[in-house]
């Protein structure tokens, strides 16, 4: 993604940008919550301390991730959806006839409320009924604007520019994507995903509130001293919901499965983000400090980032636990609601508005960042607040509701790009063939905008392979012999080969650029696949219309 913005309106400091954020992104509001939430299962299944939890999800995550690369994450991914999606059913099944059915659900729910309390907590606390009780409106999907926690005009319009920013721009998504062997695989995979993304509301939503039902003394904990020992934290302990109903209602050899379906749903995910973000620091950030550094490094340098981020996020765990009242979604939401918006704008702006030029996409960014900041930073100062402790951050700044900043955000950014892109010079057609939605068909000979950048690099690789080469006409060295079992047990680990590869020469690097990559499509499955699309959407519509 941030060699497209390269190409797309040359220059540099737009695609490090993206890299940087991206990698913030991934550190924040992915890998310390996924880390978090696997713990979470794994100390109610086996009573483990949250911390030696999370370094056992990552011994395991990190062999067959950092050894396998992207291939090994597509195989794993295949095997490990057919075990998450049967065992999600089988819990479902369990689920529903533990509460006695849909019907009992709808009734049984609004009852749901902790009775582990006494008198004198609720006067020491000031605990009111709305710290505990179910919300009216839990069962409809399009909420009130003003007093909904998920408020309909942002459910529609603050998650669909979020939603943008992660299924269209994000690495994690696109990597996969262009591994593709062609345009009609890419949609049938994006079609599938959607089929899939129906489930969650039957398959893990519901079961949640369920578990709401049976343990509500755990699940909706309000004392805080007994949610401390619940689940660790005292803001409350919505997030133990699923893993609890797991390892109450299964049978042991499902509830081993279980236990497997989870731990695979996480550790694909996290494995994901590894090799998504081990790709944006060694291709975007380290090949500019070290434009010669040959592949051997670039692959030992992507291994050290992922143990770098991985300690990075383990010290974040504390604020994933107390953010947003203890609720994982909204912290995922909120704090993706002040980052993401100004990159869902510029990548929406530059494939679709022609005009959009380097300066205007720059200033949109930097000024959409300094908006979130503005937003982000006083409510981890403060604290996102909770029922019994409200926030002391002005009502000014933290009082609108994140998927309604997200809209504002993204608004301002857009209209940012747009003025400072129309008064300053347009990117002439000869640098955007294929490049923008109007040129996507175009065959003429684009002349990319970063070539100077890019064959500055590779002047700079092959005076560094020269001077390798005189080196070692100087020194013969028996490499195998000298090597001890140590290096070669870090360098297997490391991807690194002991026979290095030769780097293509300057003919084939340019023979290459100049290939097209064909976006044609077989009639036959084209249609197919978009009637597909069409079928998977009105699904979607009419889900969305009967539970509104």
């Amino acid at each position: 993604m941030p060699q497209y913005l390269k190409k797309r309106f040359g220059g540099s400091r737009i695609s490090l940008y993206l890299s940087v954020i991206s990698l913030f992104l991934y550190i924040f509001t992915k890998i310390s919550v996924d880390m978090f939430s696997g713990a979470v299962f794994i100390q109610q299944a086996l009573g483990w301390n949250i911390y030696v939890a999370v370094i056992a999800l990552l011994a395991i995550t990190a062999l067959y991730t950092v050894t396998g690369g992207l291939a090994a994450l597509m195989y794993t991914d295949t095997v490990q959806t057919f075990v998450i999606i049967a065992g999600a059913f089988i819990l479902s099944g369990f689920a529903f006839f533990e509460v006695g059915g849909y019907n009992a659900l709808l009734e049984k729910y609004r009852s749901a409320v902790p009775k582990n309390y006494t008198t004198l907590d609720l006067l020491r606390y000031n605990i009111t009924t709305e710290c505990y009780t179910p919300r009216d409106d839990a069962f409809q999907l399009l909420r009130d604007p003003v007093t909904g926690d998920l408020p309909w005009p942002g459910v529609l319009f603050g998650i669909a520019i979020i939603g943008g920013w992660y299924w269209c721009s994000d690495q994690v998504i696109v990597q996969r994507c262009l591994a593709a062997r062609s345009l009609t695989d890419v949609k049938a995979g994006c079609i599938l995903c959607g089929y899939l993304k129906l489930l969650p509301m039957f398959l893990m939503v519901f079961p949640g509130m369920i578990s709401r039902i049976l343990f509500p003394d755990e699940v909706a904990c309000v004392v805080p001293e007994l949610c401390q020992q619940v689940c660790g934290t005292e803001v409350g302990c919505s997030n133990i919901a699923y893993p609890k109903l797991v390892v109450s209602i299964m049978p042991n050899g499902l509830r081993g499965l279980m236990l497997a379906v989870m731990l695979a749903a996480l550790m694909s995910s996290l494995a994901s983000i590894f090799n998504s973000s081990s790709t944006l620091f060694t291709m975007d950030i380290w090949t500019r400090l070290r434009p010669q550094a040959r592949e051997s490094e670039l692959m030992v340098v992507g291994r050290v980032w992922v143990l770098v981020i991985v300690a990075v996020s383990i010290c974040w765990i504390p604020v994933v636990q107390a953010a947003q009242s203890g609720q994982l979604f909204d912290y995922i939401q909120s704090v993706t609601c002040y980052l993401a918006p100004p990159i869902a704008a510029v990548f929406f702006l530059a494939v679709f508005v022609k005009r959009v030029n380097e300066q205007g996409a720059f200033w949109g960014l930097m000024g959409g960042l300094a908006m979130g900041l503005c937003r982000m930073v006083p409510e981890f100062w403060f604290g996102s607040g909770s029922c019994l402790f409200p926030s002391d951050c002005p009502t000014l700044v933290c009082g609108v509701h994140y998927l309604y900043f997200a809209m504002v955000l993204f608004l301002c950014t857009s209209v940012l790009v747009l003025l400072v892109s129309y008064c300053t010079p347009a990117i002439e057609d000869k640098h955007l063939h294929r490049l923008v939605f109007s040129l996507r068909r175009s065959m003429e000979e684009r002349i990319d905008l970063d070539w100077k950048q890019e064959e500055n690099c590779r002047i700079a690789r092959r005076e560094a392979e020269g001077k390798r080469q005189d080196k070692s006409e100087d020194i013969r060295v028996d490499a195998e012999d000298t090597k001890s079992g140590i290096c070669h047990a870090i360098g297997w680990f490391c991807g690194v080969s002991n026979s290095q590869v030769a780097e293509p020469t300057e003919e084939e690097f340019t023979e290459a650029s100049k290939k097209l990559p064909d976006i044609s499509e077989e009639t036959f499955r084209k249609h197919i696949v978009n009637a597909n699309a069409l079928v998977m959407m009105a699904v979607a519509v009419f889900l969305w219309g009967y539970f509104a």
